[in-house]
């Protein structure tokens, strides 16, 4: 007897779910987390100069979303939808070479950890460069020699020139072609090794710089975990089957702890936010913005149209505030002359281990402090929480 055929829903599922909850992830941090720091602030300030200048956008306006303005929320997700394009093709790549219990661990690797999806929408060089470099390990499983060394190619000039550290390994590999080497994951986890080794050697050190090794790192140690979960029932191999489901819970906590310390690590942007709306009287009204405010979170995309107005002027002293005409400050400091501190937003400071649940707990303090200026009645006539 024929089996019945499953329904259109059950086959979407099963060819995309895996991307659906990789998809559900990302935009859950980007719509959780909208604001951007001072490394993305000029991809930022490209993007909103061309949505401004050269397209006509104003449909979009009726949407709402948390925090930032809606335009770069649409932005994000395009960029983030083009990363994991790529990460699909490379998976689908994993699932032929090595099986699909590599794939599914490849895929839960990647769903608990918290950066790799967490930056992929993200205006970020090495983001943008990720996207080639996930067609370069796609092609390179596929022995498309010629296809991979001109992703990574196009990834190096174009975006991040440090992507040639990670080009010559990589030439240097193919150029073995595995006779030296293990047929199976060495040949292609050893250029990547070598990539975060050199980059290692730098004085200065992001894990964004390395972002581009983590999608062939997960392959590796999906490769591990099946082989571990083939074998799980064996003598000896139990415990090693243990530990690797510890490993995917440390994992999943760790990302929920660094989730939350992502999400007060931009008190720049929540303060501006809390600002418009508390101020709703249509007068002119000018917002000096500090170097520390804008670099926690301010960004064009969360300014607001007449009456207010801004200004980034820098090297002004604590003591010139009261002699300018600025209606607003947001800056790091809580007393300055001539104006009063009407709020302050918490930013993450640091994580302390404690000896209760959870173990884990983030401690918050006073980062940036909104002042109005005295000689404005209309200020101090609002109801502000004021700072501690």
């Amino acid at each position: 007897m024929a089996l019945p055929r499953p329904s259109p829903a059950a086959r979407l599922l099963r060819e995309y779910g895996w991307d659906l909850l990789l998809g559900s992830i990302a935009a859950f941090y980007a719509v959780m987390v909208p604001y951007t720091k001072v490394e993305e602030s000029f991809n930022v300030q490209a993007m909103h100069d061309i949505l401004y200048h050269n397209y006509h956008i104003e449909k979009y306006d009726h949407l709402e979303f948390p925090g930032v303005v809606p335009r770069s929320f649409i932005v994000r997700i395009v960029l983030g939808s083009i990363i994991l394009m790529t990460l699909r093709l490379l998976r689908v790549q994993v699932k032929r070479k090595f099986g699909h219990h590599a794939e599914a661990f490849y895929l839960i690797l990647t769903a608990t950890q918290f950066h790799l999806l967490f930056y992929s929408t993200r205006p970020l060089p090495n983001v943008l460069a990720l996207a080639f470099v996930n067609l370069t390990y796609y092609f390179w499983f596929k022995g498309n020699h010629r296809r991979t060394l001109q992703a990574l190619i196009v990834a190096a000039v174009i975006f991040r020139c440090d992507m040639i550290l990670l080009l010559g390994t990589i030439g240097l590999a193919l150029l073995l072609v595995g006779a030296l080497l293990d047929r199976r994951i060495v040949p292609y986890i050893l250029p990547v090794f070598s990539f975060v080794v050199l980059y290692s050697k730098l004085p200065h050190k992001e894990l964004r710089f390395i972002m581009a090794s983590i999608p062939m790192l997960n392959v590796s140690a999906s490769l591990a975990a099946s082989r571990i979960y083939n074998n799980r029932k064996k003598t000896g191999w139990k415990l090693l089957y243990v530990l690797m489901i510890g490993g995917f819970l440390s994992s999943l906590g760790y990302s929920g702890v660094t989730f939350m310390a992502s999400y007060n690590n931009y008190p720049g942007g929540y303060a501006l936010k809390a600002l418009h709306e508390a101020d709703s009287v249509m007068k002119d009204k000018i917002v000096h913005i500090d170097a520390f405010t804008a670099m926690s979170g301010v960004s064009r995309f969360c300014e607001s149209e007449y009456p207010w107005r801004y200004s980034k002027e820098e090297k002004i002293s604590i003591e010139e505030y009261q002699e300018r005409n600025f209606t607003y400050l947001l800056n790091e400091h809580r007393h300055i002359s001539g104006y009063k501190c009407l709020f302050a937003v918490d930013g993450f400071s640091r994580a302390k281990i404690q000896p209760r649940i959870p173990l884990l707990s983030l401690v918050k303090e006073p980062k940036v402090f909104a002042h109005g200026n005295t000689r404005d009645p209309d200020i101090l006539s609002l109801n502000w929480p004021g700072c501690p």
